[in-house]
């Protein structure tokens, strides 16, 4: 037979194992009061017939047996809870409340022992009574016994036993009672979470979980799922778009390079036409498409991976420097002033070579943007936040304010660079490296408009400071 499911539930199974320790526990603790508390009663009980005994001798050392004898009768009449009996030293009893010891009287045999005496109770039935005893040689031979019946002190442990542990009965079935409740809650929430899970499963990607706002566990991962699911969601739909787009972007330059092959390959075989410029330009196209391939794959792996791999912390402006001297001759050629305004001694935790493209990505587009006269700024600079900023600088045509947001997306081209050779990813890689560094990118207005020049861009790369440098 199958057990409901609420109780195959690991919160209730675990307050099985709660309660089981605490059964155990308990039953422990109960034995060790019971032994505390009788053992107890049993020392009081011995105590007050020793005092009793002590009072009885010190009488027959006073006045003699007759004494004694007459101190028992008064006693036995009495309502003290103690049994007496004076004997003469062959053992024949003279005077006390009970007939005879129940200690044996050879010389050498324990003086102090447990043991039971008979008594009617209210309704006539014989019954039996614990008691205690002492029993003493007095100086003239004869011989003294003090007993006290010990029932009502036993009787009080049992109850005390007995209240514990009907005080521990009732704390077992409320913990069982609270485990059904905490394991049904637990359950119900689990089961919202796998149903979300299943619908994941079967493609509902627009399924989340239910934040109840207790701020507790179940929340936190509730949130954790809603996170991953966003996303991966925007991560299916950012694939979606880059097939879309890649189809769609690199349709002509295919298209391109096929009707070139087929017209190199008509004209060679016609006997006219250069087949060697033709091949030149296939490779050039293809190089093109090639290289659009390897930005949507960087992109992806730096998105996949979240954070970007293999960072080392290093001085930012060592590798400014390498790219400013990579560049400069380039800036030159095309009659372009070029600066760099490089702050030493700084500190950057990254991947170098993620960093090191998306800085040449931003200086290509500088370059190829920034009309001849123009010029080129690079710096490195700490932030007074202390983050540690890359920025190129042109004083190219800009980019509009409505425009910045969108111009950082996949193949998103301006009409103004159109003219221009380009994928429209170079923006997206830089803005993915920044994110799987923790950083941003921002884009400005540059030195504003000069004569014919301008407003110019300005684009910065934005990374939290290494931990070694806080």
């Amino acid at each position: 037979m199958r057990l409901p499911r609420l109780f195959r539930t690991t919160p209730f199974r675990l307050t099985l194992l709660f309660l089981a320790l605490f059964a155990a526990a308990a039953s422990a603790f109960l034995a060790y009061i019971y032994l505390a508390t009788a053992g107890e009663a049993q020392r009081r009980t011995d105590q007050n017939i020793i005092r009793e005994m002590r009072s009885l001798v010190a009488a027959y050392d006073r006045a003699g047996v007759d004494a004694v004898n007459q101190s028992l009768i008064e006693r036995a009449a009495s309502e003290r809870p103690f049994l007496y009996l004076l004997m003469k030293p062959d053992g024949t009893r003279i005077s006390g409340s009970i007939a005879e010891s129940p200690i044996d009287s050879t010389p050498g045999a324990p003086s102090r022992a447990s043991f039971s005496v008979t008594d009617y109770d209210d309704e006539g039935r014989l019954v039996k009574h614990p008691a205690r005893g002492v029993q003493e040689h007095l100086s003239g031979g004869e011989i003294l016994f003090v007993g006290a019946d010990i029932s009502e002190d036993q009787a009080y442990v049992v109850k005390i036993v007995r209240a514990l542990w009907g005080a521990g009965a009732l704390v077992i079935v409320l913990g069982l009672a609270g485990g059904l409740l905490v394991s049904r809650n637990v359950s119900r929430s689990m089961g919202a979470l796998n149903d979300v899970v299943a619908a994941v499963r079967n493609g509902d990607f627009d399924a989340r979980a239910s934040v109840r706002g207790a701020r507790d566990e179940f929340d936190e991962l509730s949130e954790g799922i809603n996170d991953m699911l966003d996303r991966l969601q925007r991560s299916m739909a950012g694939h979606r778009h880059a097939g879309d787009a890649i189809a769609h972007d690199l349709r002509s330059p295919l298209t391109r390079l096929r009707a070139r092959l087929e017209s190199a390959y008509l004209d060679v075989e016609a006997g006219k036409g250069d087949a060697q410029e033709a091949l030149a330009q296939a490779l050039e196209d293809t190089d093109g498409v090639l290289k659009t391939f390897s930005a949507v794959l960087a992109i992806a792996r730096l998105q996949a991976a979240g954070q970007a791999p293999d960072q080392v912390v290093f001085d930012p402006a060592e590798l400014a420097a390498d790219l400013a001297d990579l560049y400069e001759p380039t800036c030159e050629d095309k009659g372009l002033e070029f600066g760099a305004e490089l702050t030493r001694d700084l500190q950057v935790r990254g991947n170098r070579e993620f960093l090191a493209q998306a800085l040449a990505n931003l200086l290509d587009n500088a370059i190829k943007y920034t009309p001849s006269g123009g010029a080129i700024m690079l710096r490195v600079r700490r932030r007074s936040s202390g983050e540690i900023e890359f920025s190129v600088t042109d004083t190219g045509p800009g980019v509009p304010d409505e425009d910045r947001a969108r111009v950082v997306e996949r193949f998103v081209r301006l009409e103004n660079s159109r003219s221009e050779p380009g994928s429209g990813l170079g923006l997206s890689l830089v803005a993915a490296v920044a994110e799987a560094h923790g950083g941003r990118l921002e884009l400005s207005e540059g030195p504003g408009k000069v004569g014919e020049m301008g407003p110019g861009l300005r684009v910065a790369l934005i990374l939290p400071r290494a931990p070694s440098a806080a």
